[in-house]
C-alpha cells in the first residue's frame, strides 16, 4: 500500500533551518508529483510546495518563496523540504502528499516549531 513517512521536524529558533524528508513506498514514486502542506493550529491546511515527478518544475506558496526549497531523489524514493530563515509563523505540522491515480495519500505529519 502507499505510504508516506515524514521526518526531520523539531524546535528551532527564528532564523534557523530544518530539512524535512518524506520517504515514499508502495507506488512508483518517480511517476508522480509530490507536495508539501502544512497546518497551523486553528488554521486550514495550506499548500507549501510542489515538485513534479522528475523535479523539473517546482512551485511555492508566496509566504515561503525564497526561503524554502523542495527537491527529490527518485533513487531513494524521497522528497525533501529545505527550510531556511524560519519564522514563528512557519510553526505547523508539515505533511507530505501525493495524488496517485486520483487518490490522495498523506503522511502522518511532522511538527515544526519556530520560537521567536
Amino acid at each position: 500500500q502507499v505510504q508516506l513517512v515524514e521526518s526531520g521536524g523539531g524546535l528551532v529558533h527564528s532564523g534557523g533551518s530544518l530539512r524535512l524528508s518524506c520517504a515514499a513506498s508502495g507506488f512508483t514514486f518517480s511517476n508522480w508529483a509530490t507536495n508539501w502542506y502544512r497546518q497551523a493550529p486553528g488554521k486550514e491546511r495550506e499548500l507549501v510546495a510542489v515538485i513534479t515527478s522528475v523535479g523539473g518544475y517546482t512551485n511555492y506558496a508566496d509566504s515561503v518563496k525564497g526561503r524554502f526549497t523542495v527537491s527529490r531523489d527518485n533513487a531513494k524514493n524521497t522528497v525533501y523540504l529545505q527550510m531556511n530563515s524560519l519564522k514563528p509563523e512557519d510553526t505547523a505540522v508539515y505533511y507530505c502528499n501525493a495524488v496517485v491515480y486520483h487518490k490522495a495519500y498523506w503522511g502522518q505529519g511532522t511538527q515544526v516549531t519556530v520560537s521567536s
